[in-house]
């Protein structure tokens, strides 16, 4: 327990070692941004590509990704029915508040959780193979109203650098051939700064806006609230707080899953709303209200959150 407490210090201190670069502006305007595409198109993909080359493909078979996929659908179809059929939001206001009650920040928190509390970068990839193939192309489809531009909208996100390094990734597990040292080494190497760098860039985005600053994702003011919008963020934080990670503990006690492995894929499950929602809300102008503010709101309850269910189950 102290061990994994020590971990989550450390999260801490690096996170708030980011705020302080950005408050300060120690590394200029825009870093934060600099440090965001880094971690997005290189660290975290080379990560991927080495862990997931390098790993017996039998994760993906395991009762733990089948909790992962059960708890994150149930969460999802839930969210699905309460916006869409029962509030009756409009499509796109549905679409984006579905996704912010079921995709979990697995970039920025996932990652260092995995290395850093779990020590084992493997936990992460389930979740994130959940969302980079299944929610984030149902989102694009959902939300595109123009469907000439539907196919392109809908194979973008199996372009992004993420899905690629994990694609690459499964390809290396699958094929029986491992690449010589003198390219997975530079790999091992550069994805080895994917959690402090995630976490940098985490403490930079509490840091405050100042005038003149570039907007960005996390600072654009979204237009003001529609009416009944405090409702859906509560929903969204209720299921995005309780709902997932206490029925991702039921679905995985259900299937015999116990130990590190009930640890992992409920800390999974306790993540925040990633900020791929408000990036898919600004991307195509709905949403952007609900987006902004349950990925505040969720990131903030899990902090505590993160912080229970380890004392509950380490």
């Amino acid at each position: 327990m102290s061990a994994v407490l020590s971990a989550l210090a450390t999260m801490a201190v690096i996170a708030f070692a980011g705020w302080v670069l950005a408050t300060f502006r120690v590394l200029g305007p825009g870093a934060q941004q600099v440090l965001a595409r880094l971690v997005f198109a290189l660290a975290t993909p080379s990560l991927l590509i080495t862990t997931i080359g390098e790993a017996n493909l039998s994760l993906l078979l395991t009762r733990t990704a089948a909790t992962t996929v059960v708890s994150t659908m149930t969460v999802a179809t839930l969210a699905a029915v309460l916006f869409g059929a029962v509030l009756r939001r409009g499509r796109g206001q549905a679409t984006v508040a579905t996704l912010a009650a079921s995709y979990v920040n697995a970039g920025n928190i996932g990652i260092p959780v995995a290395i850093y509390v779990l020590s084992d970068a493997l936990a992460v990839v389930p979740t994130m193979l959940m969302q980079l193939l299944v929610l984030a192309p149902v989102a694009y489809a959902v939300l595109d109203t123009a469907g000439a531009r539907r196919r392109e909208l809908v194979l973008r996100p199996l372009r992004s650098p993420l899905t690629v390094g994990a694609l690459i990734g499964l390809t290396l597990a699958i094929v029986p051939w491992t690449p010589p040292d003198v390219v997975l080494e530079p790999l091992r190497l550069v994805g080895s700064i994917a959690a402090p760098l995630a976490l940098l860039t985490l403490g930079m985005s509490f840091a405050p806006v100042r005038r003149g600053d570039t907007p960005t994702a996390s600072s654009t003011p979204p237009p003001g609230p529609a009416p009944g919008h405090w409702l859906d963020v509560g929903i969204v934080a209720v299921l995005r707080g309780l709902i997932h990670p206490a029925l991702t503990l039921g679905v995985a006690l259900a299937l015999g899953v116990g130990g590190p492995a009930l640890l992992a894929v409920v800390l999974m499950a306790a993540l925040p709303t990633a900020q791929n929602v408000l990036v898919y809300a600004l991307q195509f102008d709905r949403g952007l209200r609900i987006a902004r503010d349950s990925q505040v709101i969720t990131t903030a309850v899990s902090i505590p959150l993160l912080v229970g269910v380890v004392a509950l189950l380490a």
